[in-house]
């Protein structure tokens, strides 16, 4: 299976595109995906389970901090 289709296989893939508009002009598309894997592996460990919801609302914690902090380094 190539990338482009596993990433559209992906039950985040709808997460990542909503994220990667959302933070258009702060983010790199790279950063949004891998935030929301940060996202997915963080609520496993913690809850056992990470629905795309969840997920959603970790990877746009995520980015809104890292947002933050570069516009506090200048």
């Amino acid at each position: 299976m190539s990338e482009s289709n596993e990433a559209e296989a992906s039950p985040y893939a709808e997460v990542e595109t909503a994220l990667r508009d959302e933070f258009a002009g702060v983010h790199s598309a790279t950063t949004v995906t891998r935030c929301v894997e940060a996202a997915h592996y963080g609520a496993l460990e913690v809850t056992g389970y990470a629905p795309p919801g969840l997920v959603e609302r970790i990877a746009r914690k995520h980015l809104h901090v890292l947002a933050l902090v570069a516009s506090e380094r200048g």
